[in-house]
């Protein structure tokens, strides 16, 4: 391109891209209208010649087909009064032929439009003529170059006794070829306007698209184009009026979880077959609008903003909140922790208090057993979570849980059933779930009369299984989908994150493990979610 625009400076040319293709287009127009004229040309010549032939031909087959003309010829000797010249006379006049030329088997002429000629040699060759065979040419006379027919004269008995010659003037055929390059010339030059138009609309509507840049510029810009695409930390969709993907820089493939070198790939296909039915799809589709909308694609947490195009496509960008989001959920976890803490350190206070003022009153053996059944309750609801949950990450979970919850004035127990032994195959994932699940869960417990949240987490075979249960008002049945999908909240959003995002994490990381999650309705009313894992034991 830099080699093309360099030239094109040497050779005066201009430097706008729309003056450049115009000038080639008519260039192109221009030597299409030449070549076809000259490709015309060419076999018109051929064709007139042809005509002229045959039509000389012709004339000598009608006069040879005259039965008086073979029997003057016998009857009478070579003289300008003779029959045989004034038929072939006659014959001239009425086709417009150049010459008629009757001769015997010697190739004496017995007729010739100049008289004096007749009874002399023929000046060309007669024997494929008087051997019985019909002749077309092009050759040179006594009058010139003329287009011939030769054909043998036959008597009544079959016998050949001479041959008749036509000749047409060529110079009738060259004036016929000169007399159709004027009409041609004309069409062509009527072609040649009608592309110069074609060329000239097509350079204005090419100076509108490509808003009057030089080649330079374009190429610059591409140049830049593809340098930011791949060098930014964000995503980059882009999508054309029927939903087919443009374009898809390094980023976006990332996080979409496409394969590195699938950006060329996936150019040309439809969004929903590249990326499969979900929210995903229809955020980027334009189905669901809005700014900064949240969506999960795998086990990343994205936000998504969707500009419309003039073209009727669309460019998306993606960023990739997986990070901020889990930072957020554990700000949440610590700020429930220091919460906690809060609580525990005024009523360890006052437990501090109330232990003095046993030992100022004396009372000894009140204050040991005051101390004994205050140590018992925490180490018991340790110890209880540690027999039957042997994997230390989900324990711990479980542990601290249990404290946010009885601060919170809920009960968070196991179920008779839990046991779980220390063979997970992905522990964070699980973790992950229950956290969410039980989070929930005290938050729709909350202002309840009889507040009241269980986990049941149990293995079958290498399927673990895990429902949690809470006291609240439940799931409407309607309802019991929709909640898994991003974005979908009966809570009011945080200052630091979105809300709607932890059930469908629940759900992706779930369907990741092969496993399925379900909403239902708990024996004693509230909600029951349940969450089955095949192959999450090692």
């Amino acid at each position: 391109m830099r080699f093309h625009l360099m030239s094109a400076r040497r050779l005066g040319l201009p430097r706008r891209a729309v003056s450049q293709i115009l000038l080639t287009q008519l260039a192109i127009a221009a030597g299409v209208a030449v070549l076809a004229t000259g490709l015309f040309l060419a076999p018109l010549g051929a064709q007139l010649d042809d005509q002229t032939m045959r039509r000389a031909l012709a004339i000598a087959q009608s006069a040879a087909a005259d039965p008086s003309l073979a029997a003057d010829l016998l009857a009478s000797g070579p003289s300008a009064d003779s029959p045989v010249q004034s038929s072939a006379e006659r014959i001239r006049r009425a086709t417009g032929a150049e010459y008629v030329v009757v001769l015997d088997l010697d190739g004496i002429r017995r007729s010739h439009p100049s008289p004096d000629r007749i009874g002399l040699p023929v000046s060309t060759d007669p024997g494929d003529a008087l051997a019985g065979r019909e002749v077309m040419e092009i050759d040179e006379g006594t009058l010139g170059r003329s287009a011939r027919g030769k054909v043998p004269l036959v008597a009544a008995d079959g016998e050949i006794v001479g041959a008749v010659s036509v000749g047409i003037a060529y110079d009738s055929v060259h004036d016929r070829l000169l007399g159709a390059i004027p009409g041609l010339l004309a069409y062509a030059g009527g072609a040649l306007a009608a592309g110069a138009l074609a060329a000239y609309l097509l350079s204005r509507r090419i100076q509108r698209q490509t808003r009057d840049l030089a080649f330079s510029d374009i190429a610059g810009l591409l140049a830049e184009r593809e340098a930011m695409l791949h060098s930014i930390r964000e995503g980059v969709i882009a999508l054309d009026r029927g939903g087919r993907i443009r374009l898809v820089n390094d980023e976006a493939a990332r996080l979409l979880g496409l394969a590195p070198d699938s950006a060329g790939a996936v150019a040309g296909r439809p969004l929903d077959d590249v990326l499969g039915a979900g929210r995903t799809a229809d955020v980027l589709s334009g189905r669901v609008t809005g700014r900064d909308l949240l969506t999960v694609q795998g086990p990343r947490v994205l936000v998504a903003n969707r500009m419309p195009t003039e073209d009727g496509g669309a460019v998306a960008t993606l960023r990739d909140r997986t990070e901020l989001e889990h930072l957020g959920r554990e700000l949440d976890s610590t700020r429930g922790l220091i919460d906690a803490l809060r609580a525990q350190d005024h009523e360890h206070a006052n437990r501090l208090h109330t232990l003095l003022g046993l030992l100022e009153l004396g009372l000894h053996e009140e204050a040991v057993e005051f101390v004994t059944e205050v140590v018992g309750v925490h180490r018991s609801t340790a110890e209880q979570v540690t027999e039957k949950v042997h994997d230390p990450l989900l324990a711990a979970l479980l542990v601290g849980k249990a404290t946010v919850a009885a601060e919170r004035g809920v009960p968070l127990r196991l179920a008779d059933t839990a046991l779980l032994p220390d063979r997970l195959v992905d522990p964070g994932g699980l973790v992950t779930i229950v956290g969410n699940l039980v989070d929930n869960a005290l938050d729709a417990v909350a202002g309840s009369a009889a507040p009241l949240v269980e986990v049941d987490i149990h293995t079958e075979g290498r399927t673990a299984v895990l429902r949690v249960r809470d006291s609240g008002p439940g799931v409407p049945a309607a309802r019991r989908e929709e909640i898994f999908t991003e974005g979908w909240s009966t809570k009011q959003p945080s200052a630091h994150r979105e809300r709607g995002l932890g059930l469908a994490l629940v759900r992706r990381l779930a369907e990741r493990q092969g496993g399925t999650v379900r909403a239902g309705e708990a024996a004693d009313g509230g909600a029951e979610f349940s969450v089955v894992l095949p192959e999450a034991l090692r």
